[in-house]
């Protein structure tokens, strides 16, 4: 049986690219030029995505120590390119760990290392050929009613204030993926409120752009968090059941070549990537489309065309708009140069509106024939394996949101993002409607 890579353990860079990166940087960092581009902010990156593709489409950031990618066919390459392009620091810290969090996770015993996102063959073709048998359609198909009922209840509370407003963040997309997730593996769906703690120190630690003490809280929320991952799959091996988790230990039994310790992992991811970028996609979905008046109105009268909606959106604003890898070797993306062990930041955000690939990227049209070409579930050996889930959760949300309330609105409020470097997520959105 393969050895777990527990060495690794989402090990933070030593500033990303600088430390291993034979080049002096210092001829990038002198009066550069960032063409508008602000790593961490997410309120609208999409004009300086529109300028470094046209003016700069692969920049080094010193502030971040990542070569930065923005048109879709770069990106698609290094996607596709996975032996000159590795995804192990996908998961790494962006910022490095301070001293009092590293003994923190340390003497903790944290030692989670990603189920799949950051793995590289080998090990990465193994381990997700496994959990591919476990993460099957008839699953999902099973969750279908289950789903559907949590988003008619969850709908029903809302409309059931009499202020007739609500926040569709909180009131709906935070806890209907994280409640499926939790059924998937075998989880009490009462611990939603815990994971998403969990899951929000996750998210921090990993993209957030955190200060030693800032993170110190967020430390002690993992080990929580790694410590319940390695629990299931100890009930999973006394009690088994129906779940994702003991579909893994039982194909384990039956002579798979996965360890407990991959197994927690991929539990470690799930748990957040299950639901988190699922929540920011049912969000985004109602507020672009009810920012896009025509479009609901659309969707409204012929759900057929949800599905449709659905990608329009994953292209337009998708929940994840940037995602890591590392040069293996000297190499070079759209003719730069990039030196073996640079850090590279992919720019899927950017890579959906390249006009080179969509016409009108700037547009919302729901009728668009290529949206499906975006690149916000990955591409490659990497795609994501549970974009089925996500838009399944997607379009049963708008299928029961279209049907009990079509005179849905946002209410006007500003919508802010969270700081991040890797997801764009509203902070919250705002929504009103008729009596």
């Amino acid at each position: 049986m393969a050895a777990s890579r527990t060495d690794l353990h989402e090990a933070a860079p030593s500033r990303a690219a600088d430390a291993a990166c034979p080049v002096d940087h210092t001829a990038f960092t002198a009066g550069a030029d960032h063409h508008g581009y602000e790593p961490f902010d997410m309120t609208d990156p999409f004009p300086a995505y529109e300028r470094l593709r046209r003016e700069e489409p692969v920049m080094y950031d010193e502030r971040v120590g990542l070569w930065v990618v923005t048109r879709w066919a770069d990106v698609r390459a290094v996607f596709d390119d996975w032996e000159t392009f590795s995804s192990e620091n996908a998961q790494a810290p962006v910022r490095e760990r301070g001293p009092e969090a590293t003994r923190i996770m340390k003497e903790g015993g944290f030692t989670a290392y990603s189920g799949l996102s950051a793995r590289i063959p080998p090990d990465h073709t193994r381990i997700r050929a496994i959990a591919q048998r476990a993460f099957t359609p008839r699953r999902f198909k099973a969750l279908e009613p289950t789903i559907r009922e949590n988003t008619r209840a969850a709908l029903r509370r809302m409309l059931a204030t009499p202020e007739r407003q609500g926040d569709f963040l909180r009131d709906i997309a935070f806890d209907i993926p994280t409640i499926t997730i939790l059924t998937l593996l075998g989880v009490d769906p009462a611990m939603v409120p815990t994971y998403k703690r969990w899951s929000d120190s996750r998210g921090a630690m990993t993209w957030g752009d955190l200060s030693d003490e800032q993170q110190i809280p967020h430390a002690h929320n993992l080990i929580e968090y790694w410590q319940e991952c390695q629990r299931l799959v100890v009930e999973a091996h006394q009690e088994g059941g129906d779940s994702l988790i003991a579909d893994l230990v039982e194909a384990q039994g039956a002579g798979a070549e996965i360890t407990d310790h991959e197994i927690a992992s991929l539990c470690y991811s799930l748990l957040f990537a299950g639901h988190e970028t699922t929540t920011t996609l049912i969000a985004n979905s109602i507020r672009v489309l009810l920012g896009h008046r025509a479009a609901w109105e659309a969707i409204v009268a012929d759900p057929s065309r949800i599905p449709s909606a659905i990608d329009e959106v994953l292209r337009y604003s998708g929940s994840i708009v940037a995602w890591r890898r590392k040069a293996l070797r000297d190499t070079e993306i759209g003719g730069v140069p990039i030196p073996e062990g640079a850090g590279i930041l992919l720019v899927m955000g950017s890579a959906n509106r390249d006009e080179d690939v969509f016409a009108h990227p700037d547009v919302f049209d729901i009728d668009r024939t290529d949206a499906r070409n975006h690149m916000s579930f990955g591409y490659g050996i990497h795609y994501c394996l549970g974009n089925m889930l996500a838009k399944l959760q997607d379009r049963i949300v708008l299928e029961e949101t279209a049907a009990a309330v079509p005179s849905l609105r946002l209410t006007g409020a500003p919508i802010a993002f969270g700081e991040n470097l890797s997801f764009r997520v509203p902070t919250s959105v705002p929504v009103t409607w008729e009596a």
